[in-house]
């Protein structure tokens, strides 16, 4: 075989040259492209963040003071494989948004005045424990009456299902006795997040389609660089993907499962004055209980003197007076003693002549 001439070598070495740019333009381009969409999902991530900033921050201030204790969480479960019944729910297979069911949490306060505050804050734990619910706080502990009388009063916080609300502050209510007269305070409160939830949905699915692309440009990276670029971006998405899956699901157990605050204080406590038989009402009643009590408190502090003031002034000021007036005695006498010498250098000089 002959060798190439030399227009066969220089159109050879054209059209090496042509391919080898091809190549290389396609290595560019896909780079590109490559650097493109890792900037763009980061800019995805950048504005999901910023948008749930406000909400991810209460979140995060709500987990620290133990949502997973109060709730009943496993601790054990990731916050990625949560998805909820509600997520599902909110979009359809095109990916519009669906109307969701309102999501309300009610909450409920009450003072109810019982004979034995401590034995009714374990009846409270048992009814809940009984409607499927459970104990958050209890507290008992010692408080005095306007006549001293020493007196327990108890605090307890349980949750119940939201639709047995109504039915367990009543039975609490009764425990009293008298629910219209030992019913000291009560108060229910209402919060609608149906909005917040379906923006932490509609946020959730966008982060999610994020991480869905960033995984397939993992895939694809082909050095470590761009896989580091792609990894990075991805461990950022998927922290806020647990933040707000977190938090959706702090809305449902809320809604799901009310809490109620109950101050349980002895009867005795609110017990009407009497004086001789006789109960003053309105006016009448608190300028009474007003001077009982002032006449309790100038009792109490003539105690007090007594007993503790008066032994104060005695062993501190005791000492102090003796020994001023110790002082007060020497000085006297430094003085007597000196107009004493005076008076005899006075009288030992000879009188001058008379002229």
């Amino acid at each position: 075989m002959e060798p190439f001439s030399s227009p066969m070598r220089h159109e050879c070495r054209e059209l090496c040259i042509i391919k080898l740019g091809k190549v290389k333009e396609e290595n560019m381009n896909k780079k590109t492209l490559f650097a493109v969409i890792v900037i763009l999902a980061f800019v995805l991530s950048a504005c999901a963040k910023a948008a749930t900033y406000e909400e991810s921050r209460s979140y995060d201030n709500y987990a620290a003071s133990g949502v997973a204790e109060e709730f009943g969480f496993a601790p054990e479960a990731p916050a990625a494989a949560y998805e909820s019944d509600a997520v599902k729910g909110v979009y359809s297979s095109t990916g519009a948004t669906a109307p969701i069911k309102q999501m309300i949490i009610k909450n409920a306060d009450l003072t109810v005045a019982v004979d034995d505050p401590g034995a009714s804050m374990n009846a409270i734990n048992e009814m809940a424990n009984g409607l499927g619910g459970h104990i958050v706080t209890s507290y008992i502990y010692k408080a005095y009456t306007n006549s001293g009388l020493e007196v327990p009063e108890a605090t307890i916080t349980v949750r119940v299902p939201a639709d047995k609300l109504d039915m367990t502050i009543e039975q609490i209510k009764n425990m009293s006795g008298d629910a219209s007269k030992y019913t000291i305070n009560e108060s229910i409160s209402g919060q609608d997040v149906t909005q917040e939830y379906t923006d932490l949905a509609s946020r959730l699915r966008n982060l999610e389609e994020a991480d869905k692309k960033l995984s397939e440009l993992y895939d694809l990276a082909e050095n470590t660089e761009e896989a580091l670029a792609v990894y990075s971006q991805k461990i950022q998405i998927t922290e806020q993907i647990e933040v707000i899956k977190g938090q959706m699901q702090y809305y449902e157990q809320s809604a799901a499962m009310s809490a109620i605050s109950v101050r349980l204080v002895a009867k005795e406590t609110i017990a009407p004055v009497t004086i001789a038989g006789w109960e003053p009402k309105g006016v009448a009643r608190d300028a009474v209980q007003s001077l009982l009590n002032f006449g309790k408190g100038f009792v109490e502090f003539l105690i007090w003197l007594v007993i503790l003031v008066l032994p104060i002034i005695v062993i501190i000021g005791a000492p102090i007076f003796f020994f001023v007036r110790w002082l007060i005695k020497r000085g006297k006498r430094k003085e007597a003693a000196r107009q004493q010498a005076l008076r005899e250098a006075m009288s030992s000089q000879t009188p001058p002549e008379m002229k």
